[in-house]
């Protein structure tokens, strides 16, 4: 009886590894792929990343030469050597396509010899110019081999639980080398090189948690991509091809040559999305898989890493990490390794790690269980709400350097790299979201923990708030009970990033009559740094078009420091009935001193920019025209003087400037875009001058009531990454 049960257990382990590998006909290497799957074997074991191949992209049997790097890494140096170097195999081909055949140099003998005899100069000529060079990988590919041994066991599981063959989980060796720090340049992370709008259709991707780059919660979502692929297509090397260059794409080659071999679709399919790297997906998969079976042909013995097996418990509030690695024991490196998942934003402690995420921790075996672990944390630190959604951070967009992100928020690079993580400042991805340091709320003390499960705070009596050091619109808003969308709609804020220490906010369910900045009597004001006229109108409670016809103002976008600008006295009171309540007037002072940080008093939109915008640095038209040197003036009214007499608005005009865009400007001055091209006859709306001149409609009437409301100027909104 226990031979039998031995040997029901013998059958069941082998049914189950025959399920778990593919047939051999699941994973076919056509005779036409054999060069390509030899040239990748050799470029994943015969040259590290110290050196590469140059080669023929379309026949890669043809190999003209071995490159080693002269730094021993892809540098500025290196790049001009490879360079040089891929002249010089052009000019050999080109001199053996002019016919060259006697006196023959090493070069020369040893490139000739690789064509089959008779080669014709247009051949030779064509081969010349389209020379490529391939870096080498067999350093990553080793340390890849070592690394997959702590996920190698998991990954193995989760494809047999689907039915998948096992032999998929050596794609990370192609992708990523195992590396879960791994970023392309297009945007895709982590082992399985997940792009964030795929990543999305399968794992959370947001700014706290990026499950692209957790190797556990990856593996399943690759897992349901190949499956997903597989079972729409019926072909796994069209499915493992569409992995890398789109599923719609494979459907597409197979239909226009009306066949699903995939020799075929490498060899004749035409697209320029079909390119090199997704040409050679497959074979260079078929490559990996070779030398993962039995890698000490290439290698010897390789050390394979210990899987990891940590502790895991769900949390029950936000918390700080610095907390939860202080409960439990660890250190935050460490807490931060088994949790890749969590992004730079919270490890930098500009968010907090969320509620119902799953932490992992280190195993203790001298530690109390997770859960009991977790709730000895004093509800002080128990945070119930996290902070804003995208809060001080921006999504990297194609052509972006971090130096020039740096510029556009007013911090520095290496403040930058530090706040995110970053080891190098050339190493960012389209579609990263990189934290800006001075821009987002703090990470919340004990104190504000405590403080946001507080109940509100009753309302002052005149319902205004002055924005003091720390503050953020979100936690003014919880601070009296009100909504931030409120607050950001009556005080006319577009960005909530942008509000600074001093700065008047009115609270929602009241109305403003009075203020220290509001008219009491007419007068002039000193236009100061960072002063545009429709601040200066809010300021003082008086609408933007009386500003324009007692100042004879011709274009509301140039005033300068300095100039002297007329106050109107507050009008008659209208005629209203008792009961009609008095309308709120928003007021906003500017910052008292400008910092590469701060961004200067601005005009802000009327609606509130949705939680996940990203936070946009707004040039006044005072700024760009004040003189550098310029001293603010102190802001005081003087001797009221006479008004200049009433003059008819004439038709406004805006001054290009650096960096301006159609959208912008219609967003700046309030006009349509297609106003603006058809009041100025614009023929390309994407060609625009620095300097020129654009006509703009005139401001219509004021309306009769003192509580008329100023234009509003938008900052442009920011665009997501690819």
């Amino acid at each position: 009886m226990r031979i039998r049960s031995v040997a029901l257990a013998a059958w069941v382990a082998c049914a189950f590894a025959s399920a778990a590998f593919g047939a051999p006909e699941d994973f076919p290497k056509p005779a036409s792929l054999e060069p390509r799957v030899a040239f990748w074997k050799r470029v994943y074991s015969e040259v590290g990343t110290d050196g590469g191949f140059l080669h023929d992209p379309d026949d890669l049997s043809l190999v003209y030469e071995k490159v080693s790097l002269p730094t021993g890494r892809w540098d500025r140096t290196s790049q001009r050597h490879v360079e040089n170097r891929k002249r010089h195999v052009a000019q050999v081909l080109r001199n053996l396509a002019h016919g060259k055949r006697s006196d023959l140099t090493a070069d020369e003998q040893r490139i000739l010899a690789l064509f089959p005899a008779g080669a014709g100069s247009r051949t030779l000529r064509g081969k010349a110019e389209a020379v490529r060079f391939q870096l080498g990988q067999s350093d990553k590919f080793r340390a890849g081999l070592a690394r997959q041994g702590r996920w190698d066991a998991h990954i193995r599981q989760v494809f047999a639980e689907r039915g998948l063959p096992s032999e998929l989980g050596a794609l990370p060796h192609v992708e990523s080398s195992f590396n879960p720090e791994a970023r392309s340049s297009v945007g895709a992370s982590g082992i399985w090189q997940f792009m964030p709008s795929t990543g999305r259709l399968y794992m959370r991707v947001d700014a706290s948690v990026d499950e692209r780059n957790d190797p556990f919660l990856a593996t399943v979502a690759a897992a349901r991509l190949l499956k997903s692929n597989y079972d729409a297509i019926g072909s796994w090397p069209l499915a493992i091809t569409g992995y890398n260059h789109g599923l719609g794409g494979m459907h597409r080659a197979s239909r226009q040559l009306g066949t699903k071999d995939i020799g075929v679709i490498v060899e004749r399919y035409r697209s320029r999305s079909f390119g090199f790297a997704s040409k050679n997906f497959y074979a260079s998969f078929l490559a990996a898989l070779e030398i993962d079976r039995e890698p000490e042909l290439y290698f010897g013995a390789v050390r394979r890493d210990a899987p990891e097996d940590p502790e895991r418990v769900i949390l029950d509030h936000y918390y700080r990490p610095p907390v939860l690695a202080s409960a439990f024991g660890v250190s935050l490196d460490a807490l931060r390794t088994v949790n890749p998942a969590v992004t730079n934003a919270v490890w930098a402690g500009h968010r907090l790690l969320p509620k119902g995420y799953e932490l992992r921790v280190p195993r203790d075996p001298l530690r109390a269980a997770p859960r009991v672990v977790l709730a000895s944390i004093p509800a002080s630190e128990r945070v119930e709400t996290q902070v804003a959604d995208s809060a001080g951070t921006h999504r990297v967009r194609r052509g972006e350097t971090l130096s020039r992100i740096a510029a556009k928020y007013g911090v520095s690079t290496r403040a930058l790299q530090r706040a995110n993580g970053l080891r190098s400042a050339h190493r960012i991805s389209v579609g990263q979201r990189l934290v800006i340091p001075g821009y987002s709320a703090p990470a919340p003390s004990p104190i504000a923990s405590a403080a946001a499960a507080a109940p509100p705070e009753p309302a002052p009596a005149d319902r205004v708030y002055r924005v003091r050091r720390g503050d953020t619109l979100a936690s003014i808003a919880r601070r009296f009970g009100v909504s931030a969308r409120d607050l950001a709609t009556v005080n006319r804020i577009a960005n909530a990033n942008q509000i600074h220490p001093g700065q008047v906010i009115e609270l929602p369910g009241g109305s403003l009559t009075a203020r220290p900045e509001d008219r009491s009597h007419a007068g002039t004001y000193t236009v100061r740094r960072g002063d545009t006229l429709d601040a200066i109108a809010r300021k003082f409670g008086v609408g933007v078009s009386e500003l324009i016809a007692h100042n004879g103002i011709r274009n509301k976008n140039r005033i300068k420091v300095g100039q002297s600008i007329y106050i109107p006295g507050p009008p008659e009171p209208p005629a209203t009935p008792a009961s009609e309540p008095a309308p709120a007037i928003a007021a906003s002072t500017p910052p008292t001193e400008a910092s590469p940080t701060t961004p200067a008093a601005t005009d802000l939109a009327a609606a509130p920019a949705p939680a996940a915008a990203e936070p946009q640095a707004i040039a006044t038209a005072a700024a760009s025209e004040s003189p550098a040197d310029a001293t603010p003036v102190p802001a005081a009214l003087t001797e009221p003087a006479p008004a200049p007499a009433p003059v008819a608005s004439a038709p406004a005009e805006y001054v290009v400037r650096r960096g301006d865009t159609l959208e912008k400007i219609s967003a700046i001055t309030g006009v349509a875009q297609s106003e603006l091209i058809a009041l100025n006859r614009i023929r390309n709306r994407h060609r625009l001058a620095v300097g020129q001149t654009l006509k703009l409609p005139p401001p219509p009437a004021p309306p009769p009531s003192a509580s008329e409301t100023a234009p509003v100027e938008s900052a442009p909104a920011g665009a997501g990454g690819a």
